[in-house]
């Protein structure tokens, strides 16, 4: 969030509307409602993701305005309310042609607002410009080394963006108000999303989800039937508790079609959805299954675990660059359930034809192996991602889906994950610290043997199906090792032998874990950082934010790129700590980025909270495997588009060594919209970049909220290299209904004693959204412990009118309904009953509903109201987007 926040001082640096600089405040607030129907949208889609990105926007826009107006300068200690409350009329704006400031007298700007300006309560905004002085007469800048207009009469500036600022002396007051403006616009965005998707939104529920992606062709009974057994076993094991997956994904996938996708956070649904699945189709054996892995990347969470079932090679081989570019995107892990049968199951399958069966022919093989190269695509996808390609009988698939169990617990974090092709006798190490618990190490790899010891010097082969340091299974080409949980802390050594390719990963749980992202600096007044996208350059430099959880007690001592060939080389990065709470993060800038491939992989030391004993080292490593590239690819668009609409993409290709060729591109997404993109553009040899636009056509039909991933690549000739840019757009309607619903009382009863749990009294409201609104969409109970029942009927002037009858013993003297329209329009309901008087009303009595009395919603973004439910999740979510604000400007 806090990325996308950083990221509009590079992408819309120039932009005044974006920092409310020039007085744009009409154009800042359309920006701000724009982006908060973008969120509510996504949201309501269960675009999570694209839902964050968007509210890292509309933030740093928000909290600029105080910032770079006058609010705080005319006393002002609330928030601006009307910036995020488009249906009121901003006031009191300076006209065009208003003098606003004087000039700053020695360096001294604390006073170069006109007295009139603040008499009158005049609204005001600094101008700002990289390039020219220009700005109208008598008006503010925003001052500081960047502003050009800073030197022209008025000379100085007004912005508060840190305490050397033009108006420094004023930097902590305005970066208060804008904490309360952040928290009042999530006040509203957590109305219209409700608690359970607010938390999602802002990342407070860490359960896994459980994805799967499913062949449903012919010879998939078995399969599909595990799929069944396991995904059941896992949603009954761990419902109600911590544990209970935060949403469930499933994505079939045949020949000629695949999906729908199927997102949801009820369990119920999701078991209702994969036990209607059937095998049916196929006959040409190759099936659609990375179109189907597509739409699981591009749906699942960030650092998600996806499982595949097939027993088919890929017909869409064309999108394994596609899939591996997501891969590396996302950071999400992919294992292949791989039942690989071909001959005596697909050649003997029989499906009803007319009332007869028909035999599904074999495609000649005498083997019932799949080919190795159609193998081999699969492993290369496990392999980057840090998954297995595991390679069963149908009949073993039960006792291989262990995998998946392992992978659903929570706190879920790899130690170490190696790859060897081909292979060879290697010995390898790895650290094993106190936090960790339920250990296991995955070996997956054809005629192999290996040795594990632990730190104290005892020992266990292969061959020991049960020995001293844990229990071995073995699953057709899975070897999986239980670690037993006594004497785990220290250096253990694995010693690994076979001629043939295998993989190596040691996982565990621990509270003790990393994120990272590729990060670029940019200039500017701020120092900002952002988000970059795409592969590394080949020989070139690297930055890398780290976020390491885990408590105070973890000391990082080290942040490595560590080369996946197993050749040895690491190079190891320069520690930066920002602060931040858990165990900090970290932007560590490595001089040389690895050649070929590599892992990042994280040292420290880590004291026990419950013992005096010295610190015990630990080791992180992330899953996904990184390639480096020669090319570079970047590309910039609205993240919005209309149903119906149609968007340009341009993008720009470049070689970093200065040579040139021609490049293939190509264009994807995961949507199906129709496209267009140059098949190649042409690079001049002794540098310069090639040009080129991707438009891309979102039908009429789409929902408003559906999130669309566009994936540009560039391959060089004979695909020696290949980079790509990775754009997140969401399809959103135009809103033009802005007003929250009314709520009218219709009457009150009570009889209220002095036992009030033997007493009871009712609430009757009609909720209406007005003869234009788009209609109430949720009535909610947030305050309260009695009953809610909601109908709908037709008011006299033909408007919708939802009737709330409310009803509760006198032990509960209070009521908070919210109501949400279907344009994400929130308002609250606020009743109260006293002991022996009845009902309360909190507001202003206002006419809304004809015969009633009525008062008016009270807007989640009053300044008053009851205290929230909510308040340390909501801080999280302002520290989380203001992260920037506080480290480097206001």
């Amino acid at each position: 969030m806090y990325l996308s926040n950083a990221l509009v001082d590079m992408v819309f640096a120039l932009s005044k509307a974006h920092h409310f600089d020039g007085e744009t405040f009409q154009g800042g607030r359309a920006l701000i409602t724009k982006g908060v129907s973008e969120v509510k949208a996504c949201v309501k889609r269960g675009s999570f993701l694209l839902a964050r990105l968007a509210m890292g926007r509309v933030c740093h826009t928000l909290q600029d305005f105080y910032s770079h107006s006058n609010w705080v300068e005319m006393g002002n200690i609330q928030p601006y309310s009307t910036l995020i409350r488009p249906d009121l009329q901003l006031v009191n704006l300076a006209g065009p042609s208003t003098p606003t400031c004087r000039n700053c007298m020695g360096g001294n700007c604390t006073d170069n607002i006109l007295p009139e300006v603040l008499q009158q309560g005049l609204l005001t905004s600094g101008y700002f410009n990289l390039f020219s002085s220009n700005k109208p007469a008598g008006k503010c800048s925003h001052g500081g080394l960047f502003d050009r207009t800073s030197g022209r009469d008025p000379v100085g500036g007004i912005n508060k963006d840190d305490v050397g600022s033009s108006h420094g002396h004023l930097h902590h007051t305005a970066a208060d108000v804008a904490v309360s403006a952040t928290m009042e616009l999530l006040e509203d965005i957590r109305g219209a999303a409700g608690d359970k998707d607010f938390l999602r939104l802002i990342g407070i529920t860490q359960s896994s989800v459980l994805c799967f992606v499913i062949d449903t062709t012919g010879s998939m009974s078995d399969d599909i039937a595990e799929a069944k057994r396991v995904s059941f076993s896992i949603i009954d094991s761990k419902r109600g508790t911590q544990q209970e997956p935060s949403s469930y994904i499933l994505v079939p996938f045949n020949d000629p079609g695949f999906g729908p996708l199927i997102t949801t956070t009820n369990a119920d649904i999701f078991k209702q959805r994969i036990n209607a699945l059937t095998a049916s189709g196929g006959g040409d054996i190759p099936e659609l299954c990375l179109s189907g892995l597509q739409l699981a990347l591009t749906a699942a969470p960030p650092s998600s675990e996806i499982f595949v079932f097939t027993d088919a090679p890929a017909k869409d081989t064309a999108l394994k660059s596609t899939v591996t570019a997501l891969i590396e995107s996302t950071k999400s892990v992919v294992t292949f359930m791989l039942t690989d049968n071909l001959r005596s199951s697909r050649r003997r399958r029989r499906r009803s034809v007319g009332g007869a069966s028909a035999v599904w022919p074999s495609q000649g093989g005498a083997s019932n192996r799949m080919a190795q190269q159609d193998a081999q695509l699969y492993r290369d996808l496990a392999q980057a991602s840090g998954g297995q390609a595991i390679e069963v009988t149908k009949e073993d698939l039960h006792r291989a889906t262990s995998v998946i169990e392992d992978a659903s617990t929570a706190a879920q974090v790899t130690v170490l994950q190696e790859v060897r092709s081909p292979g060879k006798a290697e010995n390898f190490s790895f650290t094993i610290d106190v936090s960790m618990r339920n250990l296991n190490a995955y070996i997956t790899g054809g005629s192999l043997s290996f040795t594990l010891t632990s730190p104290s010097g005892v020992s266990q082969s292969n061959s020991e199906a049960s020995g001293p340091l844990g229990t071995i299974q073995t699953i057709g080409n899975l070897r999986r090792v239980s670690l037993t949980s006594h004497n785990n802390t220290g250096l253990w050594e694995i010693s690994l032998n076979s001629l043939e390719s295998y993989s190596l990963k040691v996982i565990g749980q621990s509270s003790v874990n990393f994120a990272y992202h590729f990060v670029e600096a940019f200039g500017g007044a701020h120092g900002d950082f952002g988000l970059k996208e795409g592969r590394p350059l080949t020989g070139g430099n690297i930055t890398l934010l780290v976020s390491v959880t885990g408590g105070d007690s973890v000391n990082v001592t080290a942040v490595a790129l560590v080369e996946a060939s197993g050749s040895g080389s690491e190079v190891n990065g320069t520690l930066q700590s920002l602060g931040g709470t858990g165990g900090g993060d970290f932007l560590v800038s490595v001089a040389r980025v690895p050649q070929g491939e590599f892992v990042v992989r994280l040292r420290g030391e880590s004291n026990s909270a419950t013992t005096k004993s010295s610190p015990s080292l630990f080791q992180r490593q992330a899953s996904t495997q990184i390639k480096t590239s020669s090319i570079s690819v970047t590309a910039q668009a609205d993240s919005t588009l209309e149903p119906g609409s149609t968007i340009s993409v341009p993008f720009t290709v470049a070689m970093a060594n200065g040579t040139g060729g021609t490049f293939s591109v190509r264009a994807t997404n995961d949507r199906g919209f129709t496209s267009s993109f140059p098949a190649s553009v042409s690079i001049v040899t002794g540098g310069g970049a090639s040009n080129g636009t991707v438009t891309l056509t979102a039908p009429a039909s789409t929902p408003s909220g559906t999130d669309v991933t566009l994936t540009i690549e560039a391959e060089s000739a004979g695909a020696a290299d290949l980079n790509y840019a990775i754009l997140r757009l969401s399809v959103v309607s135009k809103v033009t209904d802005f007003t929250p619903p009314q709520c009218g009382v219709v009457s009150v009863s009570s009889n209220c004693s002095a036992d009030c749990s033997a007493s009871y009294w009712q609430l009757s409201a009609n909720l209406t959204d007005g003869a234009n609104g788009t209609g109430i969409d949720r009535v909610t109970l947030r305050q309260g412990n009695g009953t809610l029942n909601t109908s709908t009927e037709v008011g006299t002037g033909g408007e919708n009118v939802t009737r709330v009858v409310y009803s509760t013993t006198c032990c509960s003297k209070k009521v908070e309904l919210v109501v949400v329209d279907r344009a994400g329009n929130v308002g609250v309901c606020l009743e109260s009953v006293n002991d022996s008087v009845g009902v309360v009303v909190s507001s202003t009595a206002q006419a809304s509903v004809t015969n009633t009395t009525a008062v008016p919603v009270v807007s989640t973004t009053s300044s008053g109201g009851p205290p929230l439910t909510l308040p340390l999740c909501l801080r999280i979510c302002v520290m989380l987007s203001l992260l920037l604000w506080n480290r480097v400007e206001l």
